[in-house]
């Protein structure tokens, strides 16, 4: 691998939230960052202010993730894989359709799967392979009407280990990063709704609903999160593998 072209990194879900902070931090750290989200339009000005380089992609669709990898390693080199694209739905047993299963079991964890098959040359030929999934509290524990989001984050964690065991003896590392609730458009808009629907100022819902079960009453910031993947993808962390960072503000403590 050339050793004058700067790190490259592939972070899905970089259009907002947890994505776009990971984005904006690698680009700090002077990594060369494709960027991929389905939300071309917002994805694209977010990525031009970062400094990344973006591609639209719905990587449920066939021929997707390795679509994304060859546009990623068209620069020469791909050495950091950060998979964060996903979404949350209430999904009630049994009255969940298969369909929305489907599609969020493909989008967060065959389209990890597939996009760690797609970049496996590219990472083993670079001297600090690094594999992030930006799995969730659920990747640990579960909660009631999340069945598939719970499945998939929890099914990150098989896939980081197994890919950690693989990767090992070519210097590629495969982690998760586990975080609570944080700060993201999604989050709070539903903070907003739920101050609407009961009544009360969006503090108290913060504190009474999304942080009653932590210790640290406090919502994380998208950059929190994204200064953890920074150290996994980091030289410095290549004896780190196979294993899930909580960043829960001791959500799974108890």
């Amino acid at each position: 691998m050339a050793g004058d072209l700067a790190p490259a990194a592939l972070v899905t879900g970089g259009a907002s939230g947890i994505g776009l902070a990971i984005v904006e931090r690698l680009v700090a750290d002077g990594f060369a960052v494709v960027a991929t989200d389905v939300a071309a339009e917002i994805g694209s000005r977010a990525a031009a202010r970062a400094g990344a380089r973006f591609v639209p992609a719905d990587l449920t669709e066939p021929g997707a993730c390795e679509r994304v990898v060859q546009e990623a390693v068209a620069g020469g080199r791909l050495d950091a894989l950060v998979c964060c694209a996903g979404y949350q739905h209430i999904d009630a047993l049994p009255d969940f359709p298969a369909d929305r299963w489907r599609h969020m079991l493909e989008l967060m964890l065959t389209a990890p799967f597939l996009l760690t098959k797609h970049a496996w040359p590219h990472l083993t030929a670079s001297d600090r392979g690094r594999i992030v999934h930006v799995g969730s509290a659920h990747s640990l524990t579960a909660s009631p009407f999340k069945a598939a989001y719970v499945s998939a984050k929890h099914g990150l964690v098989g896939l980081a280990r197994t890919t950690a065991l693989e990767g090992g003896r070519h210097g590629v590392t495969c982690n998760v990063v586990a975080p609570a609730y944080t700060r993201t458009p999604l989050v709070s808009a539903q903070v907003a709704d739920q101050a609407r629907t009961r009544g009360i100022s969006e503090a108290e819902v913060e504190e009474q609903v999304f942080l009653s079960g932590v210790a640290i009453k406090r919502m994380l910031e998208p950059a929190d999160v994204a200064g953890l993947v920074s150290y996994l993808v980091s030289r410095e962390a290549w004896g780190v593998t196979g294993t899930v960072h909580s960043i829960d503000l001791g959500w799974t403590a108890r």
